[in-house]
């Protein structure tokens, strides 16, 4: 069999990259989703990720800190007509508490450590999917049910890092 798609990451400016399309599809797939969930997706570049969410999910709340890229992202996904993505400018390591708790957080930029108000915000039998690390990242899944935090290693990856209060904290 032929592959005639390119997978890998593509630069989107200011220093940010789109995942290469096995890992959105992978870290989609991570959240378990049903249909009708509140998802908040942290980094949101280009709006891609939020896009694809959008189509399976109720609701998508996404914080981009740069604010060229959120304003960029909130144009494209109104022009194309999706009317279920909230964007945000600011600092996805706190969250969008107003819109808390949520059934999925899916974060596209790599914090040194897992963000407890992110855990906070995570609806008890949520999912998380999290690349954490700095030089070397790992893909986790985070479950959270009764009280309880559930993490699964996936895969090792290599995203751009979280920055704002992701990089105050260490």
């Amino acid at each position: 069999m032929r592959f005639y798609g390119n997978d890998y990451s593509l630069d989107i400016g200011q220093g940010q990259t789109i995942s290469q399309p096995y890992i959105v599809a992978l870290m989609t797939e991570l959240l378990e989703l049903k249909g009708n969930e509140k998802i908040l997706e942290i980094g949101t570049g280009s709006g891609y990720q939020a896009a694809i969410l959008a189509e399976i999910c109720k609701n998508v709340y996404t914080i981009e800190i740069l604010p060229q890229l959120a304003k960029n992202a909130e144009k494209l996904l109104k022009k194309l007509g999706y009317k279920n993505i909230k964007v945000k400018t600011g600092d996805g390591f706190e969250g969008w508490k107003e819109y808390a708790p949520f059934d999925g957080i899916i974060v596209t930029c790599a914090p040194e450590k897992i963000s407890q108000p992110l855990l906070e915000q995570l609806k008890d039998g949520g999912i998380m999917v999290i690349p954490v690390g700095d030089i070397y990242q790992e893909l986790l899944q985070i479950k959270k049910g009764k009280g309880k935090i559930i993490k699964k290693s996936i895969i090792p990856v290599r995203f751009v890092p979280m920055t704002g209060k992701a990089k105050e904290k260490n």
